[in-house]
């Protein structure tokens, strides 16, 4: 645990009245106020200050200027926290550009596989154990299911914790190629695009696995079981009613109709890749101790509606879903698995006989962010003509002389 620390950062040059409406200005209003005698670990507290100093002065950055015109650019540094909505643009697209030459070309389904809300709690005390559980359980549960069919599926998984409305809502992304190779290397097997494997079964499994997992953590001592599990009993008794009531619950895998090809593929993983729990733009006000955003409402034919929190319950939402210090969110298995990864994309691309895109040059951030975003950050944003150059590098919290920028003239990532 952490005593308060200050928050440091804000607008840059040419702020000239309100600021914009961000994650980052929620902390800069009442981050101070949430922290003192919060207690929060030492994670959380960082990520709240790099979230808060992104592309600020306090990072540093550079200058540039207009050939042309003549205007002058401040573009600060991000601070590349994968907690922070305000960055992360291009390292998304580098990661997209690497999978674009690793999928294999047969329609994916889509998986998701829920943790119960009851188990809530203990994900809050154990965050690693149960996210790793988690991972486990439903790769292990879609190995087990091709193994009968007698292949090895490919299978990307992506964690998210949250809900529309930053409650806790622990669930994996699973993306599986409508096919797999053949325990003996020699086939590939196809599967219908219609069917991959009946999801109630794998509720079933899925269950069961992730639950005897739990109950092992529990025999080697690797869970932490808080009073508040079952106020008034014993949290052992607590535990083992936990348990019992979980077994007996229906427990739901969703299979989504299969994503088209590798194009299709990619902008599905551009969507739940590195992003944060809310984006700035769902933001719409801090007013009166308020944070306002926008949500769509699940259960209201994905609705949009807007929700207002006091400050600090926000704060306290947000950062439920803080990872711990260098948790792997996206990773692979089966097929995708890095140990043979190379060895079995090349089985797989011969078996359904095409020839693998050669990986391409690395790209600078500049065509990176023309291709992703459609932005030319080169372009001067002031005379719209000229092209910008570096002319100075600004150090970490140097004081930068007064200039005018206009709005949305910011780099994604400069860094």
């Amino acid at each position: 645990m952490v005593a308060a620390c200050p928050i440091e950062g804000g607008a840059g040059p040419g702020d000239d009245g309100a600021a914009e409406v961000t994650l980052a200005e929620v902390f800069r209003r009442h981050g101070e106020a949430f922290l003192d005698g919060a207690g929060l670990p030492p994670h959380h507290v960082k990520a709240i200050r790099a979230i808060v100093r992104c592309r600020t002065p306090a990072l540093g950055g550079r200058i540039r200027q207009c050939d042309q015109c003549g205007q002058l650019l401040f573009l600060w540094n991000s601070c590349n926290d994968r907690h922070c909505p305000t960055c992360g643009a291009l390292k998304r697209a580098r990661w997209l550009e690497k999978q674009k030459i690793q999928l294999l070309h047969v329609p994916h389904f889509q998986l998701v596989f829920t943790l119960d809300h009851a188990l809530n709690l203990l994900a809050v005390f154990n965050q690693e154990t149960v996210y790793n559980l988690l991972f486990a359980a439903a790769s292990e549960t879609l190995k087990e299911f091709a193994g009968r069919k007698g292949g090895q599926p490919g299978i990307t998984a992506m964690l998210h914790t949250w809900d529309q409305q930053l409650n806790r809502h622990i669930h994996l992304h699973c993306l599986v190629p409508a096919g797999m190779l053949s325990v003996d290397r020699t086939r590939w097997i196809p599967i219908s695009a219609t069917f991959l494997f009946p999801v109630k079964a794998l509720s079933i499994v899925f269950r069961a696995k992730f639950l005897d997992g739990l109950a092992d953590a529990h025999a080697r001592g690797q869970l932490v079981l808080p009073e508040a599990l079952a106020p008034g009993r014993a949290p052992e008794q607590a535990f083992r009613s936990l348990l019992s009531r979980l077994r007996r619950k229906p427990w739901v895998v969703y299979c989504q109709k299969p994503l088209g090809g590798p194009d299709a593929v990619l902008r599905y993983l551009a969507r739940y890749t590195y992003g944060a729990a809310i984006s700035n733009k769902r933001i719409l006000s801090i007013d009166n101790g308020q944070v306002t955003f926008e949500y769509k409402d699940r259960r209201d034919n994905d609705a949009v509606k807007t929700r207002s929190l006091p400050a600090d319950q926000f704060i306290r939402r947000f950062l439920l879903h803080i990872l711990p210090p260098g948790f792997q969110r996206i990773r692979h298995f089966g097929l995708f698995a890095s140990r043979h990864k190379a060895e079995n994309l090349a089985c797989c691309c011969k078996l359904l006989d095409y020839v693998p895109a050669p990986p391409p040059p690395i790209k600078s951030a500049h065509d990176l962010m023309l291709d992703v975003a459609l932005k030319d950050i080169d372009a001067c944003p002031f005379c719209r003509q000229g092209r910008l150059t570096t002319v100075a590098i600004v150090p970490r919290f140097a004081p930068a002389p007064h200039t005018t920028c206009p709005p949305g003239t910011e780099a994604f990532d400069t860094s």
